[in-house]
């Protein structure tokens, strides 16, 4: 496995890539922790930041043993079966036929009723109907993905996932992120007008959360979770805009192999298309979250992954998605 590194960029020659002091502690394995910068002292003894840490980690070990606080552990819905399903997707192997008839799939030419894409419609590719998932394909141009990671690049973190109350690291997410408002450039803030087009959706604050460009280095990946908050509790209620309605996922570059997003229940994956653009409601008509949403990035094995996601709330929607008469729905 690899693990984005924060340490003057430097690598080893096995191809290994490492974290930072903080993200180890993180995760909570201190052992592991004093394992591998004793290792990366063999191959660069004069590393000053790595010396203090193994003497770090040393005092840790012999105070507190090898745990230091309690981390996040992986949630239930990677476990027994799911996981076995998640690890099959992403290996090509195991995925079905979509149920729905052909003819309900497809490609075809999208304007969704907006004067923005009268000019140059959407190219929309229908790949599930439940839960309904699209594929908008040269969503982005090449220009435009690069100063998009571009505009992340120096503001890049370790990411974290949503925990109870909090937000944590954790060791089945592994990438970095950044946000970006739509003031940071005008190539973010067209991004955001051609999502509200081909979603018919509301994206002004704070109806969605800003654009979160994420990097997957080699290794990267994100067990099986879910867009929308499950607890009332969740960080989410925060922006006080409801839950997260839908996603759009950017595929801002291409991979040698790896890094496809695996649909764990609906037993299918898109395979990393780039400048393509991803769309699935998170959320049923009567404001349930969709469970066959539950999806995975599957780990890069060969390249460097960036996406974007932007995530869409309930309110503001009320109009543009109204709710079903129908509780089923």
């Amino acid at each position: 496995m690899g693990w984005d590194g924060d340490w003057d960029g430097m690598e080893m020659e096995m191809g290994w890539r490492w974290e930072g002091d903080e993200d180890w502690n993180g995760a909570g394995n201190i052992s592991h922790a004093l394992t591998l910068s004793r290792e990366f002292l063999h191959y660069d003894p004069s590393n000053q930041r790595v010396t203090r840490n193994v003497a770090k980690y040393e005092k840790l070990l012999a105070t507190h043993g090898d745990r230091v606080g309690r981390p996040l552990q992986r949630p239930n819905v990677t476990q027994l079966q799911n996981r076995d399903a998640y690890e099959e997707l992403c290996q090509g192997l195991g995925a079905q036929m979509a149920p729905e008839q052909p003819s309900q799939l497809g490609c075809s030419y999208e304007t969704n009723g907006s004067p923005y894409l009268l000019l140059q419609p959407a190219k929309k590719e229908t790949l599930r109907l439940q839960p309904y998932i699209v594929l908008y394909h040269d969503f982005v141009s090449d220009a435009e993905a690069e100063t998009i990671k571009g505009l992340a690049g120096p503001w890049l973190q370790r990411s974290v996932v949503a925990s109870g109350e909090k937000q944590q690291k954790v060791e089945y997410r592994i990438s970095k992120s950044a946000w970006l408002k739509d003031t940071a450039d005008p190539v973010v803030r067209a991004l955001e007008l051609r999502m509200a087009a081909i979603t018919g959706l509301d994206l002004r604050p704070p109806y969605a959360e800003y654009l979160q460009v994420v990097n997957y280095g080699l290794g990267g990946h994100y067990e099986p979770h879910f867009d929308h908050a499950t607890s009332r509790k969740s960080p989410l209620y925060r922006m006080k805009s409801g839950n997260r309605i839908a996603t759009v996922m950017i595929y801002l570059s291409a991979v040698e192999a790896g890094g496809s997003t695996a649909f764990i229940y609906a037993n299918f994956s898109v395979p990393v298309v780039k400048n393509a653009a991803l769309f699935w409601w998170n959320l049923r008509r009567n404001g349930d979250g969709d469970g066959d949403t539950l999806h995975a990035g599957c780990p890069v094995l060969a390249g460097d992954k960036w996406v974007a996601n932007k995530w869409i709330h309930e309110y503001g929607q009320e109009f543009r998605r109204p709710c079903s008469r129908d509780p089923r729905d």
